[in-house]
């Protein structure tokens, strides 16, 4: 497998599963505790928690792409990421910032601003302007699988073969991007996308399938409604579901965990580990 992304310059490994932590500068995010402004203090305060933590990457999001969020303009969400990826630069030596947008003109900002990776929801879906900026640009880059748009996504939950046409979108973009001389992509399954809770948990059944030489894997399952509706509850209270499904996933072969509550997620490698080895 391959086992280290180029993160400008420094190897990140990948041979023991990492922590991506979530950090949302959007008002209306489905996870209230994510939810930051870059002015206040308490963002700079859960930022060096999630790093103190074992946080190796840290997620800034300025779009929210649960279904039924308010559209905003590429402006609106440049003027939301950017000042937060430049008070992270200042503030913390080294870290490893990645943009989660699926547009190209954020994504082009973020990375001049101090972002090392883009994470892109749509694989390159929405904005046909993004593949050849990662290309020209060579940027590591996050493939998620959605079909439609945030606002559609659930109306596209139709598949012949589940994993099959998962695998298939996902490896033919990640095949050409190779081709196209980008070296470090990631594949991310798309948990909660043009996916119904039964589809989800079929995903999470069969995930090993996605392991692969290639291509690290990366699992967003962090509280999302797969687990809250199934459960009938709030999103406040799946912290425990979603230890347990995160070691699920690892088990299954995932390398980096995007997650809301890193020293749940970091315990969790944690005990991997341990059994792992046992």
């Amino acid at each position: 497998m391959k086992d280290t992304i180029n993160i400008g310059g420094k190897l990140l490994d990948l041979q023991e599963p990492i922590i991506m932590g979530i950090i949302n500068i959007t008002p209306d995010s489905f996870h209230k505790d994510s939810r930051f402004n870059p002015f206040d203090e308490d963002f700079l305060k859960k930022a060096n928690e999630m790093l103190e933590n074992g946080a190796t990457i840290i997620d800034i999001g300025g779009y929210s792409s649960r279904p039924g969020a308010v559209d905003i303009s590429e402006n609106e969400e440049i003027d939301r990421v950017i000042p937060a990826i430049e008070v992270l630069s200042k503030n913390f030596r080294n870290i490893t910032i990645s943009i989660d947008t699926f547009r190209s003109k954020v994504a082009h900002s973020a990375i001049r601003s101090g972002a090392k990776i883009i994470n892109d929801i749509s694989a390159g879906g929405l904005d046909s302007e993004m593949f050849p900026l990662v290309i020209k640009n060579n940027y590591p880059y996050i493939m998620m699988h959605m079909r439609g748009n945030p606002e559609t996504m659930q109306r596209h939950t139709n598949y012949q073969d589940l994993q099959c046409q998962i695998l298939e979108q996902l490896y033919s973009k990640a095949h050409f991007l190779r081709k196209n001389g980008v070296k470090d992509i990631i594949i991310d399954p798309g948990f909660g996308f043009s996916k119904t809770i039964e589809q989800n948990y079929n995903l999470l059944k069969y995930l090993s399938i996605f392991e692969n030489e290639n291509y690290p894997i990366l699992i967003g399952i962090s509280r999302k409604s797969m687990i809250y509706k199934l459960l009938k509850i709030d999103s406040s209270e799946t912290l425990e579901a979603t230890a347990q499904l995160h070691l699920k996933t690892l088990f299954a072969g995932a390398n980096i965990l995007r997650v809301h509550d890193v020293k749940s997620a970091k315990n969790t490698i944690l005990l991997y580990q341990m059994l792992k080895k046992s």
